[in-house]
């Protein structure tokens, strides 16, 4: 039997798939952060360049300064950045230079793992970002397999990938990613032997949601085939289309004569956090999940799903889902069955939702589905439709962005905005809409909300016992103060 290892994804994918990556601000996260820290976990899959935009936007909270009390607050765990590509918050594909930079304050900020993730498994691509990830000083960077169902993904093709990410020396460990939940028991069979053959002795884990119910039992096959790591998400932020239950996990894993170096306690704390947050804030909690064979066809991921369904309500178009969730398989496979991973799957789903709402099909395009017909993300995987690219391509938004000029340079960046700014100020300002960043400079630092009802975990965290040590980590709210050590964990 085997020691399996668990990253925890709750306050990255768990936030995005069930709460459209609005439901934590920086006070939320730093509440939890010091139990986080003593669990266990492998790492923590933290951010993205899409979360560090919905603090700006949604929370008017600087992301920068999110990271760097994250980190202080647990410095054990190392947090994760996940990147898709050459492109930052923006979907437009950045000027390395910028990349470099914005690898280099991730690392100087303390995120330390780096998951490289290419939409179109563009290998010079993935070898190029990991390259400047490691030369920013990252401690470890996973390469991304993506999974999805289709005529040519199949083992042989994950199989010459995994070759290729054990060939790079900047790659340390790879993962399959299934955003759609839909790795079967018998193909992660033939699947998981496939990509371990080719690693060359690199750590392989598995990443998989709940939308269709099946992980549970694929995590189970998984470790049994020599994966060594297993991502889980905790409390309310688990099921749904998040990712399996942590609790769950562990206990399935323990069942099946695995061991997990887990504090089952302090997990238990945690799980109850989520739990009374949701409950505090009318957010939603997942649960179990009936198999929908029609994910097979769509394969929206969790969090794009939510998203969409709220996007949905406040335009008033609720009661068109199901029409919209059908014109995306119809649009994906037009466009040559994009991977619905980010950013594909929120391009699909806008022109689908366009498609559905407006006068005729396509009569509406938006400027990253017509970069996409230009090949501006890669090669398709399949062909685009014809006259689906004719009718894209003849509008002539579409010869405007085709004359657009490359990406600037971190030097022009600097001449257009105003003197003196960070260069982390100066990475959001080059992103997103400029009133989106006064707004949060003029917020100033984050605060950290408290909400009583959430006091029930408040004081099982408070009742913790700790060693003396130092340096102390205080947290203070109104009402409540928390005293938990760096370098131990409480008895």
């Amino acid at each position: 039997m085997a020691d399996i290892q668990l990253v925890d994804v709750s306050l990255r994918d768990g936030n995005q798939s069930l709460w459209s990556a609005t439901g934590l601000d920086t006070g939320k996260i730093l509440q939890i952060a010091p139990i986080l820290d003593r669990v266990g976990f492998r790492a923590l899959d933290y951010t993205s360049s899409t979360h560090m935009g919905m603090a700006v936007r949604t929370h008017r909270e600087d992301p920068w300064e999110r990271i760097r009390l994250t980190h202080r607050a647990m410095p054990n765990t190392p947090l994760q950045f996940i990147g898709t590509g050459l492109r930052f918050i923006s979907w437009e594909v950045a000027h390395p230079e910028f990349m470099q930079l914005v690898y280099d304050r991730l690392v100087a900020n303390g995120v330390t793992r780096y998951v490289v993730l290419d939409p179109m498994h563009d290998m010079d691509a993935v070898r190029e970002s990991a390259r400047m990830i490691r030369r920013a000083g990252a401690g470890e960077i996973v390469g991304a397999l993506t999974y999805t169902v289709s005529d040519v993904h199949d083992d042989a093709h994950y199989g010459s990938l995994a070759a290729q990410m054990a060939a790079c020396p900047d790659i340390d460990r790879v993962y399959i990613k299934d955003p759609g939940g839909l790795l079967t028991t018998e193909r992660a069979t033939t699947l998981i032997r496939a990509v371990i053959r080719h690693l060359g002795g690199k750590p392989l884990e598995l990443h998989s949601h709940c939308t269709i119910g099946l992980p549970g039992l694929t995590y189970l096959k998984a470790a049994d085939l020599g994966v060594q790591a297993l991502q889980v998400a905790c409390g309310a932020l688990a099921g749904g289309t998040s990712l399996p239950n942590a609790q769950q996990v562990v206990a399935n894993l323990r069942e099946f004569g695995h061991t997990v170096d887990i504090d089952d306690r302090l997990l238990g704390v945690v799980s109850d956090y989520f739990h009374h947050m949701a409950g505090a804030e009318g957010l939603p909690a997942g649960g179990p999940r009936d198999f929908d064979a029609a994910f097979m066809r769509h394969q929206v991921a969790g969090g794009v799903m939510t998203t969409l369904r709220r996007q949905l309500d406040e335009l008033g178009f609720s009661d068109r889902f199901d029409a919209v969730i059908e014109e995306v398989t119809r649009v994906r496979a037009e466009l040559g069955h994009p991977i619905m991973v980010t950013p594909f799957p929120q391009m699909v789903c806008t022109q689908a939702l366009y498609n559905v709402v407006g006068a005729e099909r396509y009569a509406n395009v938006s400027d990253p589905v017509i970069r996409y017909v230009q090949g501006n993300f890669g090669r398709p995987t399949g062909p685009v439709d014809p006259d689906i690219a004719d009718r894209i391509l003849d509008r002539p938004r579409a010869k405007e962005l085709a004359d657009e000029p490359p990406p600037p340079t971190v030097a022009e960046l600097r001449a257009r905005f105003s003197r003196g700014i960070s260069d982390e100020e100066l990475l959001l300002r080059a992103t997103m809409p400029a009133e989106q960043v006064d707004a949060m400079v003029a917020a100033g630092p984050a605060r950290q909300h408290y909400n009583p009802r959430v006091k029930p975990v408040l004081n099982l965290l408070h009742g913790l016992r700790t060693r003396p040590a130092t340096p102390e980590l205080i947290l203070e709210r109104p009402d409540f103060r928390l005293e938990l050590h760096r370098d131990r964990r409480p008895d």
